[in-house]
């Protein structure tokens, strides 16, 4: 479990194993027009996939457990960047000159990284230097998507309501570090709907929210010397759905519509003294911005039963399509 929850939190260094420089921290280089324009854009998908991923999986049956039954389930989402988001725009920018016009987003390929020239002036001094601006981590995410795996434990109550909790302490390591807090709501309606709750169909209400925090360590290197560099990551999202399922003994069929949405700020902490050759500036605090990610979701799956021991997959279409996959231990 402790693996699976690195992943999670590694995903938001956006950048592990690599020296500062080779990360996005490299745009703290461009001028003060340019700088949160360039690391915003490049760490939007990573953001939105995030977000997109902690609103999915709350569920892998419309049916609820009856007072005090329980599941401990095990899962992975992984949410598809458009490919249109895979890049970002380099043109309108004040102190970027490349000989491409695009460069990669976190979604984008590793191997998409242009030399990048920066040329500006501050202050009556002109500001030169090149880098490599910073790939993309397509290949080494799982399924090429933004991972967000998910341990959550769902217990029955009494009036056919069902309530879910993820949780995570922080852990990591000296680098970084994160936790997670999320609870779920559901809310078995079947009966509602007169003879139907004679049938194998069950229909439910859910509600559900999630938040993260995590706190990536800024290392010294190549052109940018830091002194107690933090990036803070906070990523809060909800969603609402009404979901139904068919059960039968072994297998059954799952789906839900509704509406997922989330919030998520980045927090660049501490001093940087850039280097331009013979010359170096200090900035401070450089980055505080804000995202936001919103799509009505259809959501369709299905689940082998084999005893108390689930296996359970399903597709989300949503503005970052993401798939579900996992398995759950569950005593009714």
């Amino acid at each position: 479990m402790k693996k699976c929850i690195l992943i999670f939190i590694s995903v938001f260094a956006l950048t592990s194993n690599t020296k500062a420089q080779d990360g996005f921290e490299g745009y703290l280089l461009a001028d003060s027009n340019d700088r949160a324009k360039l690391i915003d854009a490049y760490v939007n998908p990573a953001m939105k996939g995030l977000i997109y991923g902690m609103n999915n999986g709350w569920y892998h049956t419309a049916k609820v457990h009856k007072p005090f039954g329980f599941d401990i389930a095990i899962g992975l989402n992984a949410s598809f960047a458009p490919e249109e988001e895979e890049m970002f725009s380099l043109s309108g920018l004040t102190s970027i000159n490349t000989g491409s016009i695009t460069a990669a987003t976190f979604a984008g390929s590793e191997n998409t990284r242009p030399l990048t020239t920066i040329s500006f002036a501050e202050n009556n001094v002109t500001y030169n230097t090149t880098f490599n601006a910073p790939g993309g981590k397509k290949e080494s995410l799982p399924l090429s998507a933004v991972p967000a795996p998910a341990v959550q434990l769902s217990l029955g109550l009494p009036a056919k309501f069902e309530v879910s909790l993820r949780l995570v302490p922080k852990i990591g390591d000296d680098n970084v570090k994160g936790r997670l807090f999320g609870i779920g709501l559901k809310k078995e309606i079947t009966s509602w709907f007169g003879p139907i709750d004679k049938t194998p169909l069950h229909v439910s209400l859910l509600a559900a929210y999630t938040t993260m925090t995590v706190d990536y360590n800024i290392n010294s290197s190549g052109d940018i010397s830091v002194q107690d560099g933090l990036a803070e990551f906070k990523l809060n999202s909800y969603t609402v759905q009404a979901i139904a399922s068919l059960n039968f003994p072994i297998i059954n069929f799952y789906g839900g519509i509704g509406y997922g949405a989330g919030n998520s700020t980045l927090k660049m902490t501490g001093d940087y003294t850039l280097n331009y050759g013979p010359l170096s500036r200090t900035i401070s605090d450089p980055i505080n911005s804000e995202f936001d990610a919103g799509s009505f979701r259809t959501t369709i799956g299905s689940r082998l039963s084999l005893g108390f021991f689930k296996i359970f997959g399903s597709y989300t279409l949503q503005e970052y399509n993401t798939v579900n996959l996992g398995i759950a231990i569950s005593l009714r």
